[in-house]
């Protein structure tokens, strides 16, 4: 009986996982980190609150983990494609088919201290020096600095504000008019992306 169990909660382990790892995406998305509470996770996910600690410790660490799951496939490609990659992520807000909710749930919790913690470092470090690598002026960090506060204002207007005419503005025209701005503001690297 004790052998048929393991194989059985592993499984269950971790399909449970990635139901709390969905649900707590697309919480703090819709509602910030603060405002959403573990319970809710765990409603949402359909298991007890009790696993949600068991896998991943606190909230904190479960906003770490979505986060991170959520990013490390926009860093893992080319630096020079990073940008219309964001952009694409951040952009497509009205889609109703868009499972990546990572910079939506960072821009309803920057707020939060604890949050804004983890966004620096573990969000602000990589993306800044991904951008920088594109930039071979000497205050390089500065530049992508300046473009990833752009990135966050345009997110914030757009989706958490709701300002027009920004919130209906067509995604691949924002796009180009970012691209062409951010390109010079990093010193126009030769290779920065496409997406004109």
């Amino acid at each position: 009986m004790s052998g048929r169990s393991g194989p059985t909660r592993r499984r269950d382990a971790g399909a449970t996982r990635a139901a709390l790892l969905e649900a707590a995406a697309a919480l703090f998305a819709e509602q910030g980190y603060e405002r959403t509470t573990v319970r809710e996770v765990a409603a949402r996910a359909g298991v007890n609150q009790a696993l949600l600690f068991r896998y991943f410790g606190s909230k904190e660490e479960l906003f770490a983990e979505v986060l991170a799951a959520q990013n490390d496939e926009l860093l893992a490609g080319p630096a020079e494609t990073l940008l219309p990659r964001v952009l694409a992520d951040l952009l497509r807000d009205t889609d109703p088919a868009w499972v990546r909710r990572a910079l939506q749930a960072v821009l309803r919790s920057v707020g939060h201290a604890g949050a804004a913690e983890l966004l620096r470092e573990r969000l602000g470090a990589a993306y800044g020096s991904r951008l920088a690598s594109l930039s071979s002026e000497p205050d390089a960090e500065l530049r992508a600095d300046l473009v990833i506060a752009w990135l966050f204002g345009i997110g914030l207007l757009r989706s958490v504000v709701g300002k027009r005419p920004l919130a209906d503005a067509d995604p691949d025209q924002v796009t180009a008019l970012v691209l062409r701005t951010a390109r010079h503001l990093l010193g126009d690297p030769p290779a920065a992306g496409s997406g004109d």
